[in-house]
């Protein structure tokens, strides 16, 4: 890659967040490396003097680096090595712009993510959540015909917002719960794949919603896609419906998910994700049939060693002057 040479010297790597202990010990093996010794996020004016004073940053999804962010970045940053697939919270176009090469982890969290969603789908439709609480709390009474029930899952018609790796591993998923798999998106997939997966394509996103018994939300957050699922859109969906979101919370309205979830306008919701990252809208977290997860879709131990395992290589083939394998440009996004 032109303008890139070999560094005869470690790299200096940054790191915004405590990963796990075998990627950090590989890191410090490679790099000349700062970790964090601690869980707290760091602040604009810690992530800006970071950023002074390293050659690659490695941040992650709680990190949100801005144009004026960058701005102040000075000249020894090359490169944003994310640890994660999404790139929502960096300003890619600004990165570019100022000669910051910025690179992500795409494909690990894919079947992870994809579990997680069927997770969501059944411990709202079977009423998990509630059966849980009421055996910890030591109040059932044993087993009655008309107590704890949900609905069946085999048979529902599942609309996927979203079919690109992850929506595609739930299609994938679905099908062996017997669910009928619908989808939307930007492009349509190949006729071979949409036979694969048994999905029904909807060039109408408002007619989809309109006729889906499950609405899974696997689209990533751009410009274009910031509450797609808007008040309007809500209020096309069935009041048996039920939204699951393990993608970005800023895809759906919120607030509008909350008064409908709250009138029994929608049945219920399982949200990993949220609007305002770890700062939940409270009125949700009183409802019965929201169940709510702190971002655990790519939560697993092989997922973030992988993740690391990507990561490493970013920055090491750069280091070696050559185009890392992930990297992100303005036009993917």
């Amino acid at each position: 890659m032109s303008g890139l040479q070999p560094s005869r010297h470690k790299l200096r790597v940054s790191v915004t967040r405590q990963l796990p202990e075998a990627v950090e010990t590989r890191m410090k093996e490679l790099f000349d490396v700062t970790l964090r010794e601690d869980e707290r996020r760091l602040n604009r004016e810690e992530l800006v003097r970071m950023m002074q004073d390293t050659d690659v940053l490695v941040p992650t999804v709680t990190d949100q680096i801005d144009a004026n962010m960058l701005a102040q970045a000075g000249e020894r940053l090359k490169l944003i090595a994310n640890f994660g697939a999404g790139v929502d919270h960096l300003d890619v176009q600004s990165a570019r712009q100022r000669g910051i090469l910025v690179s992500n982890t795409p494909g690990v969290a894919t079947e992870d993510t994809a579990d997680m969603t069927i997770g969501l789908i059944l411990a709202v439709t079977r009423r998990i959540p509630e059966g849980l609480a009421e055996m910890q709390a030591g109040r059932w009474q044993g087993w009655s015909p008309t107590s704890h029930l949900g609905g069946r899952v085999g048979g529902r018609r599942l609309g996927i917002l979203g079919m690109g790796r992850i929506g595609q591993a739930v299609a994938r998923r679905a099908n062996v719960f017997g669910m009928q798999v619908h989808y939307h998106n930007r492009r349509r997939l190949r006729p071979e794949i949409e036979e694969d997966l048994q999905a029904t394509y909807w060039e109408s996103l408002d007619q989809m919603l309109a006729r889906m018994d499950v609405i899974s939300v696997n689209a990533p957050h751009t410009p274009s896609t910031f509450h797609l699922l808007n008040a309007r859109r809500l209020k096309l969906l069935k009041p048996s419906a039920v939204v699951v979101n393990t993608s970005r919370g800023e895809v759906i309205d919120e607030n509008a998910l909350t008064r409908m979830l709250r009138a029994g306008e929608i049945a219920g919701a399982g949200l990993d994700v949220f609007e305002h990252g770890h700062e939940i809208n409270p009125r949700l977290r009183e409802l019965p049939n929201v169940v709510l997860l702190p971002h655990m879709g790519s939560a697993t131990i092989e997922g973030r060693m992988e993740m690391g395992e990507k990561v490493i290589i970013n920055i090491k083939t750069f280091a070696d002057g050559h185009r890392p394998p992930d990297l992100v440009v303005p036009s993917m996004l």
